[in-house]
């Protein structure tokens, strides 16, 4: 029998990439999402819940529904400017939504997790290059609604018996090297993604916050990895727990910066086009340089990096946002009988019956 997984937030950019991944390998998949920055379509494999974390009834009513052998947890707010002007609201929707999660994992006996979290917790340490044992320290509320998060699967674990991992991201981009999975999210501000659309004259310009960290250009230095290895992560996560293995938290990176001039340099390479940038203050917030330590990961989840390259993440990113550009893509879901938020990615039906069961 297959292994029953529950992903929240699986209709999101990474979640999406991992539900691939997770499919590909014979994994039995439900998505519980409330389409806030997801797409249906965007879920290539398995069935679509449609509802929010709040909803602790819709909630337990899914784990009831199925005997989940392992959750992984996408679904967050990830937005440092937006954290800062509206910290409660993301201390509720990744904190405490993080809570309601593991209440039903322990109403309903689900002992492994693996967690979504971010390299936003370590803040802006003494060092540019960061190991899990570097001290959390957060710059804002996003960070911080992570950091909580983690802190209260490590105290569930060790009352429950429960195994997680947690996987902290560093900087996100890239598309599915297929086309078929790519950043959907409208609102996204990636730097990447933005770069992207500048090129693509979908806006007039691009900006660099801040030209005055202690960095070789004076912009800030982020470790870039491509979605499908950490999608990849994720599946490497789960095979690790269901062979036996403790805790941990591992950083999810390649160990290689690259300043914003240089990722801006390198979208212009690749798509051939000039645009405006912009050099504007600094967000607040922002750390200086932030690189990732991931021998960890590689050593004991055996995770080897297929797209380690500034140039594959940008092609691959330019690729999708020029498709996307171009093509409007045609919903290819059915509602099931029970319950009406439900979804199967099965039988296609209308625009107008997704449009219905999204809104209910």
């Amino acid at each position: 029998m297959s292994t029953k997984i529950l992903v929240t937030g699986g209709a999101g950019y990474i979640g999406s990439h991992t539900v691939k991944q997770l499919g590909q390998a014979g994994y039995d998949i439900v998505v519980y999402d409330n389409l806030s920055t997801g797409i249906p379509q965007a879920i290539t494999y398995g069935k679509l819940v449609v509802g929010s974390l709040e909803d602790t009834n819709l909630l337990a009513a899914t784990f009831a529904e199925h005997n989940f052998d392992a959750v992984l947890h996408f679904a967050a707010s990830i937005s440092v400017p937006e954290s800062v002007a509206d910290p409660l609201a993301y201390y509720s929707n990744n904190t405490m939504n993080t809570l309601n999660l593991l209440r039903q994992c322990q109403r309903f006996g689900v002992k492994k997790l693996v967690f979504s979290s971010t390299a936003a917790v370590y803040g802006q340490p003494a060092e540019t290059h960061i190991t899990e044992t570097t001290h959390p320290q957060p710059l804002n509320p996003y960070g911080s609604s992570k950091l909580m998060s983690e802190q209260m699967i490590r105290d569930y674990s060790a009352a429950s018996g429960m195994k997680h991992v947690i996987l902290r991201y560093f900087n996100v981009a890239g598309a599915d090297m297929a086309g078929e999975l790519g950043q959907n999210n409208p609102k996204a501000s990636h730097l990447i993604k933005a770069t992207c659309n500048a090129a693509l004259g979908r806006t007039s310009s691009i900006n660099i916050f801040g030209t005055d960290f202690e960095t070789h250009d004076g912009t800030g230095i982020r470790d870039y990895i491509h979605v499908e290895d950490l999608a990849r992560a994720h599946v490497d996560a789960l095979v690790y727990l269901a062979d036996g293995g403790e805790s941990e938290i591992f950083n999810c990176g390649y160990g290689q910066g690259y300043s914003v001039r240089e990722v801006i340099d390198m979208v212009k390479e690749v798509s051939g086009e000039e645009f405006t940038v912009i050099e504007a203050d600094r967000r607040a917030g922002d750390p200086a340089a932030v690189v990732a330590v991931s021998a960890k990961i590689k050593q004991m989840l055996g995770w080897i990096p297929r797209f380690n390259d500034l140039r594959t993440i940008v092609h691959s990113a330019y690729a999708w946002e020029k498709r996307s550009k171009a093509l409007t893509v045609v919903p290819n879901i059915v509602p099931t009988a029970m319950p009406t938020n439900v979804i199967s990615m099965e039988t296609p039906v209308t625009k107008e019956q997704q449009l219905a069961v999204a809104a209910s």
